[in-house]
């Protein structure tokens, strides 16, 4: 079963990083539990478990904007997934190609030998 050793939290989620594998752009963030997991694996889409809705959904059933899965790695620790796909439209309900696109938060500048 390929959710043994993944640390899911509290809720029953693991947070997955929704990356195009060939930009390597991130596209999105979303949560699986092991159903949305497997659902995943087993077909080659990507599900996910809708937090405000409570139920799964495969992403692209709507919208059309479909993510078929390429690749799909735990972290060292085990409570994060990178899922890498290639993403057909663009991946943010609001209609950008990520949803990282729009809102930049302001960050200070790093000191030299701080990481």
């Amino acid at each position: 079963m390929a959710v043994e050793g993944l640390k899911f939290g509290p809720d029953g989620l693991i947070p997955a990083v929704i990356q195009q594998h060939d930009s390597r752009q991130v596209l999105m963030v979303g949560y699986m539990d092991a159903t949305a997991l497997e659902r995943t694996l087993a077909s080659g889409r990507v599900w996910l478990w809708s937090r405000s809705r409570r139920e799964y959904w495969r992403k692209g059933d709507t919208s059309g904007n479909i993510q078929v899965v390429k690749s799909v790695a735990a972290d060292c620790d085990g409570d994060a997934l990178l899922v890498q796909v290639d993403q057909t439209g663009p991946a943010c309900h609001t209609g950008a190609q990520s949803c990282f696109d729009a809102r930049q938060l302001p960050a200070g500048r790093l000191t030299d030998g701080i990481c």
